[in-house]
């Protein structure tokens, strides 16, 4: 029997899905193992997802949807926790539950906002000075040393006090503060990797240095800033409760979590409740987005792993 007759006779079978990606599932199933054996990575994975349905179901689940929207209800103002007010009423009778949940979502929207701005800034910055080096790497990072050299929110309340207070300037001066960490950040990722064989060898083929900067080393830079991010998230939140309680940030009756306690402050100790839902929502969202990180660090850097 001749050798084409012998291959006719064997069977042939297309490779299945997971036969296919193989190394890829290999892949999932160890970053899996490695967050599901980090408590607090799981925690903070649980925190998250609990912020993000909140933010995607929450104006069908309040009971007050119009008390988000500046509803005066004299009648019940100041009411503690009850059946009816589960967290309790404000100064103009404001149910503090459907403010605290309709608030998930601009929150979201804030720190989505700030850390998507800050990467479309600092990342592309950081690879360039990286790569390109020395007048061009000179003047990206001293111009970053100087941002970098003023207290962030010392410099977010600059910027707003300079354009006025408002959720669209405060968020605009927070993208201002943060683009800087991902300018280091990248910086020093892609002055490691640009004398790499991989990109020796893309440079001999004739790739341009833009192919080589944002097709071979950018996918590289992914993990530290996918980690930088998921914890600028927590930290873009609180620095916007932070202008929020100054006054700075969003305005009455946005239902903004640090807008929420700056007027509640006034009205403590007696209705500790209205102060404190929004605060523990900080604190929960906070918390959950920094110890996912650390999760996340564990997964994608190898020298954490286990």
């Amino acid at each position: 029997m001749t050798e084409s007759a012998l291959q006719r006779d064997l069977p042939t079978t297309d490779p299945t899905w997971a036969e296919r990606n193989h190394a890829a599932l290999r892949t999932l199933r160890l970053y899996v193992r490695t967050l599901f054996r980090n408590a607090s990575a799981v925690l903070g994975l649980g925190l998250v997802l609990l912020f993000l349905a909140i933010a995607a179901v929450g104006p069908w689940i309040i009971p007050y949807p119009e008390d988000a929207a500046g509803a005066v209800h004299m009648d019940r103002k100041l009411q503690p926790p009850s059946a009816e007010h589960w967290f309790g009423t404000d100064e103009v009778g404001n149910d503090v539950f459907s403010r605290v949940v309709l608030g998930t979502r601009l929150t979201l929207q804030i720190a989505l906002i700030v850390t998507g701005v800050a990467i479309l800034i600092g990342v592309p910055l950081g690879m360039i000075a990286g790569y390109v080096g020395g007048a061009v790497q000179e003047v990206i990072m001293r111009v970053t040393d100087i941002f970098l050299g003023v207290p962030g929110l010392i410099l977010a309340i600059a910027i707003v006090g300079a354009l006025g207070p408002g959720i669209a300037n405060a968020m605009l001066a927070l993208s201002l503060v943060w683009w800087p960490g991902y300018v280091r950040l990248v910086q020093a990722k892609t002055l490691s990797l640009k004398n790499e064989i991989y990109v020796d060898a893309a440079r001999s083929m004739g790739a341009g240095p833009m192919r080589i900067v944002f097709v071979h080393l950018l996918p590289n830079c992914t993990s530290p800033i996918v980690v930088k991010a998921s914890m600028d998230m927590g930290m873009a939140i609180l620095g916007a409760a932070s202008l929020g309680f100054l006054g700075l940030g969003a305005q009455p009756p946005e239902p903004e979590w640090g807008a929420m306690i700056s007027i509640a402050r006034n009205y403590l100790p007696d209705w500790w409740w209205y102060s404190f839902f929004p605060g523990l929502a900080i604190f929960i969202t906070v918390m959950g987005f920094n110890l996912l990180g650390d999760g996340l660090r564990d997964i994608l850097d190898p020298q954490h792993r286990e």
